[in-house]
């Protein structure tokens, strides 16, 4: 598949790594030559020097024949013109990304179709809808709902008091048959685990499950489901604000932000909001504030560390649920291993919805995935295909990849050895990073 990127920035670098690490034909298009020529040093793919709104720079990068156009730079009326010509070249498929959420709108998008634009991403918005479902499931570290909640993939950080420390998976599976273990974080890096590995105090492990059993599966793990209702939100960013739109009246709302002008501007945009002029590092100021009353603490701020250490003191103050914005992909690895519960990250939900579009999948009923180093995609097993042929125990998948479960007849079931997988089936899919497509042709 061809696939031209406008913006070299983090979002539209990010993309290119990973699009390029999935042997796709790429071409990363900006005006910046320095930080194309590193980025052309470093990744499987071509760069071109030109401008986004210019037709010659697109028509001369390939746009005329390219499968996807991504438009990531970080203005929003260039990435619409960009999809604009692009798809008058001759362009398939265009994104834009977007920092509008009216844009988003239902009724607006026959209006964007129209005009040249098939998607839009928001990143800010995609980042508040995970912060959200995030306190909804405060126990959780990452919560994910396929095909329509049928599915459920939760992340959850196992301590000492968990019933599974010490256990190999396969006595895990013996003991309890309504979870998968789909993968493992430990130590920096994600494995997709065997039957002989054995859950250790300290790691994130990805369990698919069904939705009846998630309440079973937190006592499993030696968690409680503290319900969230005050709030504290350091950083009155883009995701703040969106996040204080779509929580209006469940929760109570404090946000500090070090910034007076941006204070004085927020009660119009967050009207349900208490806002703080201060700075949230300052630790006599949160604890004037309240911080020890609250149930969740989210860190929003421009800076991955400052978020990070602010979320580490939140939790010494007591607070259960913490979530930071980590947008260093380096430092997410690194920011799982510490104690700062949810980490968040635009460029990686960007990623995937992206991924998704590529997957040509029906985004009101599927979902993938892109964590810092593994993935995780819902296919739709098409007839004739590999994964049919044989139980699952029979088909020498790769040890690179399992399959967490899948849905038919609209309903959510998990997969064992055993099972069969039938045409029709949409099938979750863990895989580490880069062989997702490789994977994908197993279900054609």
């Amino acid at each position: 598949m061809k696939i031209v990127i406008v913006g070299a920035g983090e979002v539209g670098q990010h993309l290119a790594k990973l699009l390029s690490s999935e042997e796709q034909d790429i071409i990363l298009v900006d005006t910046d030559t320095e930080k194309l020529a590193r980025i052309d040093a470093n990744y499987n793919l071509m760069t071109k020097v030109g401008n986004p709104s210019s037709i010659r720079a697109l028509s001369e990068a390939g746009t005329a024949d390219c499968d996807l156009f991504i438009a990531v730079t970080p203005h929003a009326e260039k990435n619409l013109m960009a999809c604009a010509i692009a798809k008058s070249l001759g362009a398939v498929r265009t994104v834009a990304r977007v920092d509008n959420y009216e844009y988003l709108a239902p009724e607006n998008r026959e209006f964007f179709i129209s005009h040249g634009v098939n998607d839009l991403i928001y990143p800010e918005y995609l980042a508040a809808m995970e912060i959200r479902t995030s306190l909804r499931h405060s126990w959780a570290r990452q919560w994910f709902e396929l095909h329509k909640g049928e599915l459920i993939l939760v992340g959850v950080k196992i301590r000492e008091n968990s019933q599974i420390v010490g256990m190999q998976l396969k006595e895990v599976t013996q003991t309890h048959h309504n979870y998968h273990v789909s993968a493992i974080t430990r130590r920096h890096e994600t494995i997709i685990p065997r039957g002989d590995d054995r859950i250790m105090p300290g790691d994130i492990v990805y369990f698919t499950t069904t939705p009846e059993y998630t309440d079973t599966l937190r006592e499993l793990c030696g968690k409680s489901n503290r319900q969230v209702r005050k709030v504290m939100i350091m950083g009155a960013s883009r995701i703040a604000i969106r996040l204080a739109a779509m929580l209006g009246n469940e929760y109570k709302i404090k946000i500090i932000d070090i910034n007076r002008d941006v204070c004085r501007e927020l009660p119009l945009k967050c009207p349900n909001c208490e806002i703080i002029n201060g700075d949230g590092r300052d630790n006599d100021i949160m604890l004037e504030e309240g911080i020890e009353e609250m149930d969740a603490f989210i860190a929003l701020t421009d800076s991955s560390e400052t978020n990070i250490l602010a979320s580490l003191s939140a939790k010494e103050f007591g607070v259960i649920k913490t979530i930071a914005e980590v947008e260093n992909i380096q430092f997410i690895s690194e920011a799982e291993s510490l104690n700062i519960g949810t980490v968040i990250n635009k460029k990686l939900l960007a990623s995937s919805r992206i991924f998704q579009i590529l997957l040509d999948a029906d985004a009101e009923s599927s979902k993938f995935l892109s964590l810092a180093d593994a993935e995780v995609a819902e296919l739709e097993v098409k007839p004739g295909a590999k994964v049919t042929k044989a139980p699952v125990k029979d088909l020498n998948l790769s040890h690179d990849m399992t399959i967490g479960g899948l849905v038919r007849d609209g309903k959510g079931m998990l997969v064992n050895g055993m099972t069969v997988i039938q045409p029709g089936d949409r099938v979750v899919v863990f895989c580490t990073s880069g062989v997702i497509h490789k994977i994908e042709k197993l279900f054609k």
